[in-house]
């Protein structure tokens, strides 16, 4: 680990520059003094140049053999996503890894088990467990305002008709939303239940064109409680985000959390308004009204991971932890391919 206090920030190589990369990982290492950004690995020189004067374009051989790096970021194809991180980890580097992890949970566990042995820190950026709505919810169970929870649903819908030549919507390992968007709902619902005692999945390509998964529909359950976890990619009318039905109260919450579309417009951690969500779209209790949202906080990610670097402290998202979710997808695939529940 590094020593704490540090007289210098922690040097970072990112590794791609696509959505991920430029949307949310350099804008948030900015905002942390901890971190700077000294070098990308990508095929957009020009628009590394543009937005990060003075941050070198490196092949990915030489960022992974830079000595002045010291954290490497993950944000190539999910299925590169395991021999990156352990050539990184065996380089000697910290590592964050994009979510999904790893398309293979026993690839997961085994790169904890290095970075353990190699005495690194190694975390995923599951960063919707800062989402305010999330948040909301968790605060909502925490209190007790609901009574026992009997159902609670989560939906990740998008207005996609058209399929896209990218990686993302490719028949590979990794693709397709299951594997994007489910990863955010399943880590969600690990966070707040554990893992299931079953899933029951259904998957689909609905769209003229898809070649991997474009709609889900995920059952996981918890005894009496049911947990629906679902996303559509041709949905005009989103669902509610959230819907959780509980013994004595219900609350409904529409519309995403703030953050990602307050980065693409040049917000940044620490302004006015970040991560705070406008009063008309507050969730409500069908007996006690309006519900604030808690303030969205994705900078909470690198601000703890800087501790945890420090020796302060634990990783903001544990690789145990981002395994079982590697392993609730993995069971979802099953479950669709064989038409049955999947016990866990």
């Amino acid at each position: 680990m590094r020593p704490s206090p540090s007289t210098s920030p922690i040097r970072i190589g990112l590794m791609g520059y696509g959505l991920s990369g430029s949307r949310f990982h350099a804008p948030l290492l900015a905002a942390e003094p901890a971190f700077t950004l000294s070098a990308v690995a990508t095929r957009r020189a020009e628009e590394v140049v543009r937005d990060w004067p003075g941050v070198r374009v490196l092949s990915p051989e030489e960022l992974l053999a830079d000595p002045t790096l010291e954290l490497l970021i993950i944000t190539s194809p999910n299925d590169t996503h395991a021999s990156l991180a352990e050539r990184a980890l065996l380089a000697g580097k910290h590592v964050v890894v994009e979510k999904p992890f790893t398309v293979d949970s026993a690839e997961a566990l085994r790169l904890d088990a290095l970075a353990r042995e190699r005495g690194r820190c190694l975390t995923v950026f599951h960063n919707r467990r800062w989402d305010g709505d999330f948040l909301t919810v968790r605060q909502l169970l925490e209190q007790g305002r609901l009574g026992r929870l009997f159902s609670f649903e989560s939906h990740f819908d998008r207005f996609r008709p058209q399929v896209k030549a990218r990686w993302k919507e490719e028949d590979v390992p990794g693709g397709g939303t299951l594997w994007d968007l489910g990863s955010h709902l399943v880590d969600q619902a690990l966070q707040l239940f554990g893992l299931p005692e079953s899933i029951t999945a259904d998957l689909g390509r609905q769209r003229q064109g898809a070649r991997a998964t474009d709609w889900f529909h995920l059952l996981l359950r918890y005894g009496e409680l049911r947990v629906i976890l679902h996303s559509g990619s041709v949905v005009h009318e989103p669902w509610p985000r959230f819907v959780l039905q509980g013994e004595a109260d219900a609350w409904c919450k529409y519309g995403l959390d703030p953050q990602e579309e307050q980065l693409g417009a040049g917000l940044r951690p620490g302004q006015a308004s970040w991560g705070v969500e406008p009063a008309e779209r507050y969730g409500r209790l069908s007996r006690g009204g309006s519900v604030p949202t808690l303030p969205g906080c994705y900078e909470h990610f690198y601000r703890q991971l800087a501790a945890a670097i420090a020796g302060e402290g634990p990783v903001p998202v544990t690789a145990q932890s981002a395994a079982q979710v590697i392993r609730v997808l993995e069971a979802a695939v099953r479950s669709a391919d064989e038409g049955r529940r999947i016990t866990l």
